[in-house]
């Protein structure tokens, strides 16, 4: 049974099936997503289904129609907004990067809580900030592995070569095409040509970016500027980055036109659309460039003419040659290698599991995290059903009184501190009581009963609360007497008295330890035996007979 569909963002490899999945294998529960990713995701949805349909001419797949009455079953959030879904499952958003609305999410279940990344970015860029995630250690971190093995260089070189290759094509004469997807790194590279055009007069040099889906976008990146880097948040009320003066919508004709121009066309791995077409009148030229700047699968054209090919069949009845000159910079909004380490690291998971990545890749890095982390890490096939044994985690209550005991200023590391600290590796003396829960009166009898309550208690609220009778416990001992001086006779009977029975105050640690016996008297006497010998015995009273201390780290 499924009780909840999370949806990390708007891009199709992660949305994609949805409408298909509600309204086709009728699924009826409910969907989570940011509020950017439910305004986004219809307009890719009813694209990708003209493609497949009416181009293509798929015939079982999902309607016009079944895509808004899909998005009817959709509950949107807000990053670190909690969402409760029945009566133990809780859902938590934060930001991702990536692409506009992108979210993590983290489920708690009872006790156990898990953090689904979905695609996320741990470097800000030029519109959207990075990853932000708290320390939460979960008991399973799913991370996605796109960029596994990778260790991206400076970003600044990159965005430099990149205008460079764009800016000597254009003055040869030449065009260049950039394909992008609509939405993520189509935005990014737009405001560093938009700058670059402003800062370099080149407005005679026409920019266009495919008409449709990507102008639609960027009236959301708009609408959601709050989801956007504190720099395009702070300038939006004098200039809104995305109302770009140099870059404007493209018509079909133009791709014949003579002279310079650059063109950002979808898709962007030049598998079907504008970005196809265009290649295919441009790619018979040594003077164009091909820029790709993400991610290409194994079998489009552009993982193709990346791997050197300079045939390239299109489909069954067109090949083409390709002359134009072709570059990979990537400027991918995924997390490579030391990204994913460093999520790790924050997140102070218990487990982790890898996937959205190559198999090779993904086993190189899960030996790496099992080294550094020293945590099992798991990267299962698809459709494998994987178990991971968890501990639960038992919470307890600890009392006021107890932790006011414990409590101390640290002056060591603030000279002037501002609140009370507790000491983490005092030894706190208390009892563990665990107190049965009285069902309500109006349960049914099938209703299981509530858990009992786990208490943590100074021994003389143990005393109180549940009524603990006294005892007075007496100990002896007695060793050899031999000469000795003042010092060496305290060092002697410091060593007689066990140091769990003796109570005192730490001076240097500026908090108190105390023991859970109520230490009454000692007496000193020599004993009666021919050799002379030293006699100590002292009284406790205590709560609980006949317990004895019990340290609780």
């Amino acid at each position: 049974m499924i009780d909840a569909v999370i949806i990390s963002h708007f891009h199709l490899d992660h949305c994609g099936s949805l409408p298909y999945f509600t309204e086709m294998c009728g699924y009826n529960g409910p969907v989570v997503m940011t509020y950017p990713t439910k305004a986004v995701c219809p307009i890719l949805l009813e694209d990708y289904r003209k493609i497949t349909v009416e181009r293509k001419g798929e015939t079982n797949f999902f309607t016009s129609q079944m895509i808004k009455e899909c998005m009817k079953k959709v509950i949107a959030v807000n990053v670190h907004q909690t969402l409760k879904l029945g009566e133990d499952i809780e859902v938590t958003a934060y930001y991702a990067g990536h692409v506009l609305g992108a979210a993590m999410f983290q489920v708690k279940v009872g006790s156990f809580s898990c953090l689904y990344t979905g695609d996320y970015n741990m470097t800000p860029d030029r519109h959207l900030g990075a990853a932000q995630i708290d320390k939460l250690k979960v008991d399973l971190l799913i991370t996605e592995t796109t960029y596994a093995t990778t260790i991206r260089d400076s970003k600044r070189l990159r965005e430099r070569e990149f205008l460079n290759k764009v800016h000597k094509t254009v003055e040869r004469g030449g065009k260049v095409l950039i394909p992008v997807f609509a939405l993520g790194r189509a935005q990014e590279l737009c405001i560093l040509i938009e700058t670059y055009w402003e800062r370099m007069n080149l407005g005679h040099v026409p920019v266009y970016f495919s008409a449709g889906l990507v102008e639609k976008a960027n009236l959301y990146y708009k609408l959601f500027i709050n989801w956007t880097n504190q720099k395009i948040k702070e300038t939006f009320v004098k200039h809104n980055m995305f109302d770009f003066k140099h870059i404007k919508p493209f018509e079909r004709a133009y791709a014949d036109k003579a002279g310079p121009m650059v063109l950002f066309a979808t898709p962007g791995m030049l598998h079907a659309g504008m970005s196809l077409e265009v290649f295919k009148k441009w790619c018979d030229s040594e003077l164009n460039m091909c820029i790709l700047p993400g991610y290409c699968v194994a079998g489009t054209v552009g993982n193709k003419i990346l791997s050197g090919s300079k045939r390239v069949e299109i489909d069954k009845k067109t090949q083409v040659d390709v002359k134009l000159q072709v570059r990979s910079l990537s400027f991918s909004a995924h997390a490579d290698a030391k990204g994913i380490m460093q999520l790790i690291q924050q997140c102070e998971p218990k487990n982790v599991m890898l996937v959205h990545g190559e198999k090779g890749k993904m086993q190189f890095l899960k030996e790496r995290i099992k080294t550094e982390f020293g945590i099992p890490c798991f990267d299962p096939a698809n459709g494998e059903v994987l178990t991971i044994n968890l501990t639960p985690s038992i919470p307890i209550d600890i009392s006021r009184s107890l932790i006011d005991q414990h409590l101390y200023i640290d002056t060591h590391s603030e000279p002037e501190p501002k609140r009370l600290k507790l000491h983490h590796t005092t030894q706190i003396d208390a009892l563990l009581v665990m107190e049965e829960t009285s069902p309500a009166s109006s349960s049914s009898s099938s209703t299981p009963p509530p858990p009992p309550t786990i208490r943590l208690l100074h021994p003389k609220e143990a005393e109180s609360t549940i009524k603990l009778p006294e005892h007075e416990l007496r100990f002896e001992v007695e060793r050899p007497m031999v000469l000795m001086d003042t010092e060496e006779f305290w060092l002697a009977l410091a060593n007689a008295i066990p140091q769990s029975h003796l109570s005192k105050d730490s001076q240097d640690s500026g908090y108190a330890n105390n023991t859970i016996f109520q230490r009454k008297s000692i007496r000193i006497e020599p004993t009666s035996s021919p050799t002379r010998g030293l006699r100590v015995s002292w009284s406790f009273q205590v709560c609980i007979p006949p317990f004895f201390p019990q340290s609780v780290q």
